[in-house]
């Protein structure tokens, strides 16, 4: 057993790409991920699950078709499954994201944003 807490700032501290979220976590069936966001990303939905988004540093902005979510650091969102969503950061934002293994980022978008759900870090 490693009882080493998991440092979150060094852990974004060793990539630098945006859009592709790093494993740094495991919970039952869940990972926790973190990622850097910068820009828009596509529009898309998770039939399958609910998806949790913790703002760590930035502001990030939720788009719906119906509506908008604004997230400041310290502040955290869950999209409904199967709601269609796009995330929008004007800035560079890091994002810790709580969702089922194997879940697509890109949901039913499958776009070239779409990232490996394996990268370890």
């Amino acid at each position: 057993m490693d009882y080493r807490p998991v440092n979150l700032r060094e852990k974004l501290a060793t990539f630098d790409d945006y859009w592709a979220p790093r494993v740094v976590a495991a919970l039952n069936d869940y990972q926790v991920k973190v990622v850097k966001v910068q820009g828009e990303f596509v529009w898309h939905k998770h039939a399958e699950t609910d998806e949790l988004f913790l703002v760590l540093a930035g502001e990030l902005v939720i788009e719906f078709r119906d509506g908008q979510v604004a997230l400041s650091a310290g502040e955290l969102f869950v999209v409904p499954q199967g709601k269609e969503h796009r995330p929008v950061a004007q800035h560079e934002c890091h994002l810790l994201l709580l969702e089922p293994a194997g879940v697509v980022n890109t949901g039913d978008a499958g776009e070239a944003l779409t990232a490996d759900n394996e990268v370890w870090i």
